[in-house]
């Protein structure tokens, strides 16, 4: 596994060029943490180097970084990779620590590694220092041994199926439950509602992404559940960011000049309406940053009405439908927020169609000079465009059925890497849509699918929130077992949801603080991220950060200390007081409330899951290590344990404190 972007990667505008501004506690005690962790703990091999700079150096020529604290301070021996294109420079990388550039083939390296060093820029040892990582990388993975290539394949065994919708019921969160849930799988019509309810909702965006062997709708896992007889569907609204692409085929012709000029060089077939080139383009008959292409096909339309056409490039492109130019993103293309930053947003255009209608659909595009990252994209689509008449039909079946359940949210096309979201509303309709079912059903349930936090001005309304997140191919079995108490929601947030976008600490009227200013972005709130920030603050959310409900309910008591050398144990007592089993996450925060430094009032330090049965009674261990006491001193360059009292709060969330306990500890510098 590679663990990424190493560090500073919390902006996505800029996101390659972008200087992050970060003090060295900040960066000790928030940002380097779980990275840290990574390789103390689990021994990762790979760690991906971010493009951004840290401090001034990007993090790919930054020695501090990858050198002194990553190899030096914590032991690191497996490799260090650049992001895509993030690599630079030949011998400031070479030096600092970066031992794979990609992608292949190398522009850095090579040769110009090898006059580098004639030039007295790098050292002979320092390569080999870089090769040797890379050796011992193949040899943990066996290339060095009787290696055969083979075909790239992926296992579906029924373990994993089973595997995979445990996690995803595991993992949503119960944010609200006025007795709507669970519901009663026996009885009772559901109105399934929702732009997210007829589709799998599966993963977020970016580089992470993978083929499923199949996906689980919401809508799926709620027939398969109560059968089709007890429900009813209607869509609402849309939720896309950018229009559904077109499937099938289209006929591309390619030239070798930016101008469509004189006979096509080469044609192929492109399976969908979206295509990512870089390196290679059209068998390399063409220059990859200096050709065009035609793309030709057509749409067949299933529902009258007016459609929307979309496109986006990493280029300049013309849409045109049946002839007409639909689309122009070529004479006035500007840039946007897609494909890293490299293509402009999106540019729309509405054609009125009837079922049945076939058009012809062309897009042109030739390449555009690169900002920072070499490729050349497009991406167009359609979809008819949905307004008063779809959420009149979602209150209406909401009306005729027992209970409504709302699937709302956003998507890998929002919540993805290399794009930063504008806000946190819920996109298009959405909101208009659950005010519309709330009102016309009392027992509306409300199912979010995102990557992070939505603002909800129907909270109020709605008697339940279930945060389902992207649960995985098993996406629509995984909710629906929560919805009907075949699975106890296990989750808890990790992070908090603010009742508005203004309350979010890196939400300032300072642009150097976000989006940036002059080329950088300054972490301007510290240490005081997450919970931290809204209790120093006195700011109330709307859900606290470790929040979420069981169907049943829990209690602790008989909190007691233990001292083993210079680690404290803690120990609580943990039962199921209701009637159904459930889990529960009982965590632990520690208070310096002596520091002569400014300390958040509280943070955490241990949590555990527990699943017990009705009646069920459990002790839980906490393990408090030194390194849970200290802050970062940067005078001494150390970790300094502050002499005194400490209180340590045991609850449920950050705000559900149960219990407090104090203990005592020494004062004492700890190493890096």
């Amino acid at each position: 596994a590679t663990v990424k972007h190493f560090i500073g990667n919390e902006s996505e505008i800029e996101r390659t060029t972008i200087n992050s501004a970060i003090d060295e506690r900040t960066l000790r005690e928030v940002y380097l943490r779980p990275f840290e962790a990574a390789v103390k703990l689990a021994d990762v091999w790979g760690i991906m180097s971010s493009y951004n700079k840290l401090n001034g150096i990007y993090t790919a020529e930054n020695e501090w970084l990858l050198t002194k604290v990553l190899r030096d301070e914590w032991g690191y021996d497996g490799i260090v990779m650049s992001d895509w294109f993030g690599s630079r420079t030949t011998a400031p990388t070479v030096n600092a620590g970066l031992d794979l550039e990609m992608p292949g083939p190398t522009r850095d390296r090579g040769a110009t590694l090898v006059q580098a060093v004639h030039d007295g820029l790098v050292r002979a040892e320092t390569v080999r220092e870089r090769a040797l990582a890379m050796l011992r990388l193949m040899e943990r993975v066996g290339s060095l041994s009787d290696h055969r290539p083979f075909e790239e394949h992926a296992d579906n065994r029924p373990e994993h199926r089973a595997l995979i919708r445990q996690a995803g019921s595991a993992g949503t969160v119960l944010l609200k439950n006025d007795g709507a849930l669970p519901l009663n799988p026996d009885s009772g019509t559901v109105a399934v509602i929702g732009p997210n309810a007829d589709v799998a909702q599966i993963m977020g965006g970016g580089s992470a992404q993978l083929n499923p062997h199949y996906r689980i709708t919401p809508l799926d896992g709620m027939i398969q559940r109560i059968g089709q007889d007890r429900i009813e569907f209607a869509k609402g609204c849309a939720n896309h960011r950018w229009e559904p692409v077109i499937e099938g085929e289209f006929h591309a012709e390619y030239f070798d000049n930016e101008g469509l000029r004189g006979p096509a060089i080469h044609t192929d077939t492109i399976n969908g309406s979206v295509v990512f080139w870089h390196e290679e383009v059209a068998e390399s008959k063409v220059d990859p940053n200096a050709f065009s292409v035609r793309v030709s096909g057509s749409y067949t339309a299933t529902e009258d009405g007016e459609h929307s056409f979309g496109l986006h490039a990493a280029g300049y492109a013309k849409l045109y439908v049946d002839g007409a130019l639909v689309v122009d993103a070529w004479d006035t293309w500007s840039k946007g927020r897609t494909f890293f930053e490299e293509g402009c947003d999106e540019r729309t255009g509405n054609v009125t169609l009837s079922a049945g209608q076939t058009v012809s659909v062309v897009m042109e595009l030739c390449t555009k000079p690169a900002d920072n990252l070499y490729f050349t994209a497009f991406r167009f689509g359609v979809s008819r465009v949905l307004g008063q008449t779809e959420i009149d039909a979602a209150v209406a079946a909401a009306s005729r059925c027992d209970t409504a359940v709302v699937f709302v949210g956003r998507s890998g096309e929002w919540d993805t890497e290399g794009s930063d979201l504008e806000n946190i509303d819920l996109p298009r309709n959405q909101n208009v849509l659950i005010d519309a079912v709330c009102a016309a059903n009392p027992n509306t349930v409300v199912v979010l699918q995102t990557g992070g936090p939505v603002e909800m001005p129907w909270v109020m309304q709605a008697p339940a929130v279930l945060q389902a997140w992207y649960p995985g191919q098993e996406c629509g079995n995984a909710i629906a077992d929560v919805l009907f108490g075949d699975a106890d929601p296990g989750g808890r947030l990790p992070q908090t949801f603010p009742a508005r976008w203004q309350d979010n600490p890196s939400h300032s009227q300072d642009p150097e603080i976000y989006p940036g200013a002059a080329g950088t972005v300054r972490y301007g709130e510290g240490v005081f991220v997450g919970y931290r920030h809204y209790e120093k603050h006195g700011i109330t959310p709307l859900f606290p950060f470790g929040h979420g409900f069981s169907y049943t309910e829990f209690s602790l008591s008989n909190v007691s200390t233990r001292a083993d050398d210079r680690d404290v144990v803690v120990s609580v007592d943990v039962t199921n007081i209701g009637n159904r089993d459930g889990s529960t996450v009982v965590q632990l925060y520690l208070s310096d409330h002596g520091a002569a430094i400014d300390r958040p009032e509280k943070e955490l330090r241990a949590f555990a899951k527990v699943a017990l049965r009705v009646g069920e009674k459990t002790t839980v261990n906490l393990m408090l290590l030194p390194r849970d006491f200290a802050y970062f001193d940067v005078e001494t360059g150390s970790w300094h344990v502050n002499g005194g009292v400490y209180t340590l709060h045991i609850g449920f969330s950050s705000t559900d404190i149960v219990m407090t306990q104090d203990v005592s500890q020494e004062a004492r510098m700890l190493p890096v």
